[in-house]
């Protein structure tokens, strides 16, 4: 007779989220530890900068990426948004990390991003994370960015969506470096939102 299976251990409990405003405070520690630095850099505008923001190593932090999500999911609260995406590769995460904690909140929001150019072979997707027969065409979308210094990459994804067809709620950025960005989208009547502002952490 064979033995029985061991009992598998249960799921452990799901930690709370922290309020809203102690959630913002342990993110701007987690960027300044995880993200910030000095040192002259070449943004992706061409603009050389003395100090930098590579928000990967915070996105991709087992509590960075839960905070994020949380702090973004708020930002989106009392909107009707059925997307958030944004361009390769900075939004991959975001948007990802939003998707699952929209699930668990019970408020599920679909998540997508856009190619820097189609893929050459397969599908030949530009935008990434639909179904087949689904469409950007009639939904509203935010889209949401790592880092923004004049908006030119954002727009692109703002761009796509409206040529499939969507409408774009407003561009929503973790850090924006006020390089310009909130002028450009004004000038193109695009409400745009900031978690953190990059002065924030060159105070520090």
């Amino acid at each position: 007779m064979a033995a029985p299976s061991p009992a598998r251990p249960a799921a452990p409990a799901l930690r709370p989220l922290p309020d809203p405003a102690s959630a913002r405070a342990r993110l701007a520690d987690i960027i300044f530890e995880r993200s910030f630095g000095h040192g002259e850099v070449k943004l992706a505008s061409g603009r050389i900068s003395n100090f930098y923001f590579n928000l990967k190593p915070t996105m991709l932090d087992a509590e960075g990426a839960a905070l994020l999500a949380q702090l973004t999911l708020d930002a989106v609260a009392g909107e009707r948004i059925d997307y958030v995406g944004g361009l390769e590769m900075g939004a991959v995460p975001i948007a990802g990390a939003i998707a699952q904690l929209s699930f668990m909140a019970g408020t599920p929001v679909a998540a997508f991003f856009v190619r820097k150019k189609p893929k050459e072979h397969g599908a030949k997707l530009t935008v990434e994370g639909l179904a087949k027969g689904e469409t950007l065409a009639g939904k509203r979308a935010v889209i949401v960015e790592d880092v923004t210094t004049t908006g030119g990459s954002a727009m692109r994804a703002v761009e796509v969506v409206k040529e499939a067809g969507g409408d774009v709620a407003f561009v929503l950025t973790i850090v924006d470096r006020e390089e310009g960005a909130s002028e450009f989208f004004a000038g193109e009547k695009i409400e745009f939102r900031a978690l953190y502002r990059a002065s924030e952490f060159l105070k520090r």
